[in-house]
């Protein structure tokens, strides 16, 4: 399990969800991600999109005006 990072500041809806998407192709299962923020917008989107996508949101934090989401890469 490597753990890697993505910023997607100041990107608004969809884009944060499509640079994680980009991301996740380059990961193995098991790995995991770092998605900061700072659209509010992904505190709903990233999850939904794990959910259909099958991967696992570890955990969702608010920081000041940034959103951080860790997710663990499924199949």
């Amino acid at each position: 399990m490597n753990h890697y990072e993505l910023d997607a500041r100041r990107l608004l809806c969809p884009m944060p969800v499509i640079r994680t998407q980009d991301s996740v192709k380059q990961l193995q299962k098991g790995d995991v991600l770092r998605v900061t923020c700072t659209d509010p917008g992904v505190l709903q989107d990233i999850p939904a999109w794990c959910r259909i996508n099958g991967h696992k949101v570890l955990e969702t934090q608010t920081d000041d005006y940034e959103y951080i989401i860790t997710l663990e890469v499924g199949e």
